[in-house]
């Protein structure tokens, strides 16, 4: 199957909005956010980075759609603009556990794989290999 024209700009757009994601300053920020409005020199001291880097940060997340800012005296207040941030994470959290679950699993049996047969050269008059 080959993509046309028209579902190739929705992957571009999906991967735009990926890419923006795909930082962990940029998650911070948007977890911060979703709390409540905030300004530059709030995040900035929140995330612990210089106002520039936070400036870029947000101008990024600003151009996929997934914040805005509104100005507020001389301060602009930042806001997340989508609400299914939260499902979002809580899916990215669903995958962690289920590859950290994995990753223990895969650890467990090749601990037990590994005992096992050192146990059974031992027993048969073998020498281990450790």
């Amino acid at each position: 199957m080959t993509m046309n024209a028209k579902q190739r700009q929705v992957y571009e757009a999906r991967a735009r909005i990926a890419k923006a994601l795909a930082h962990p300053t940029r998650l911070l920020l948007l977890d911060l956010l979703r709390q409540r409005e905030r300004c530059v020199g709030d995040l900035t001291r929140l995330v612990d980075a210089d106002q520039s880097t936070v400036s870029k940060h947000l101008a990024v997340l600003r151009e996929v759609g997934l914040v805005a800012g509104r100005r507020d005296g001389s301060a602009v207040r930042y806001r997340v603009t989508c609400a299914c941030l939260e499902g979002f994470f809580s899916c990215i959290e669903s995958v962690m556990k289920e590859n950290l679950k994995v990753q223990t699993e895969t650890v467990e049996g090749c601990r037990q794989r590994g005992a096992g047969a050192r146990f059974a050269r031992t027993r048969a008059g073998g020498r281990s290999e450790t």
